[in-house]
């Protein structure tokens, strides 16, 4: 397996991991360690510390309260797009997608990622940034964590041409079956500011996805920053079927900008998600 040194990117990802399994361990209203103990804990520099901090405060994740510390957020509301079989389809969004390999090295994996891996904290990932652009231009960074005994001998090239899954499945005989991903709003950090070529604090897109094989084995733990200013998500919801069975025609479930009480029955929504690229403005 090709792997180099640990850099930068690597060291964000680990420190944002270990203040992430911090705030996943704890309860809303829960203090967490002082910057000056996360530095000391984790021998990185305090402005390394408050940029990892500064993100989750603008994720909503924590709470910085002046003169208090900083404390585990309130959890956010969350709600599945749901649909019928082959509702959920990605198409490809548009532009002409390419992928520069930013870190690629071989880490444990740590308690946090350990759980989605279900591996042990000790068991060795492969550990990829990569910067994702369209037509050459920055749309997104991805950090990709995957069990490093179900891709031996992955390469560079593997993680730079082509689509990755054809690879797994084709070079190392693992085939993906299911993902479940999360996206929610979030801000970029100057470092990542840096990379997508956009101010720092600019609106963004985070995405969060396991992704499992046909015998529901974790293949990868993936997180993105997509730009919030060039990606959007379109979902087409097929509202006819539900306010149909309805009777009344009153839902009293909820679904992301429908507000609740619109219908009435709790059936599924289905629906048609589309990645949407915008032209440079």
């Amino acid at each position: 397996m090709d792997t180099k040194e640990p850099g930068t990117v690597l060291k964000r990802e680990r420190v944002r991991s270990f203040i992430l399994e911090i705030i996943e361990a704890g309860r809303a209203g829960d203090l967490i360690p002082s910057e000056r103990a996360l530095c000391a804990e984790l021998g990185v520099s305090r402005p390394t510390i408050r940029a990892a901090v500064d993100e989750l405060v603008a994720a909503g994740r924590l709470v910085r309260e002046q003169g208090r510390g900083m404390f585990v957020a309130p959890e956010k509301i969350t709600q599945e797009l749901v649909g019928g079989e082959h509702a959920m389809q990605m198409p490809r969004a548009g532009g002409t997608w390419s992928r520069q390999l930013l870190e690629f090295t071989l880490i444990p994996a740590g308690a946090r990622i350990g759980r989605k891996l279900h591996v042990s904290p000790g068991a060795e990932i492969a550990y990829v940034a990569r910067l994702c652009l369209v037509d050459g231009s920055p749309m997104a960074i991805e950090h990709l964590h995957i069990p490093a005994d179900r891709v031996p001998g992955l390469t560079a090239r593997e993680l730079e041409s082509g689509d990755l899954y054809e690879h797994l499945r084709q070079d190392h005989g693992v085939r993906v079956h299911e993902a479940v991903q999360a996206i929610e709003p979030t801000v970029v950090s100057a470092s990542e500011a840096d990379l997508l070529d956009v101010p720092e604090l600019s609106p963004a897109l985070l995405f969060e996805r396991l992704t499992t094989d046909t015998d529901g084995r974790p293949v990868e733990y993936v997180h993105s920053i997509y730009r919030g200013d060039r990606y959007r998500i379109v979902s087409r919801l097929a509202l006819d079927q539900v306010a149909d069975a309805a009777p009344g025609g009153k839902y009293e479930g909820h679904h992301p900008g429908i507000p609740r009480g619109d219908f009435s029955q709790g059936e599924s929504i289905s629906a048609f998600t589309v990645g949407d690229v915008h032209p440079d403005r």
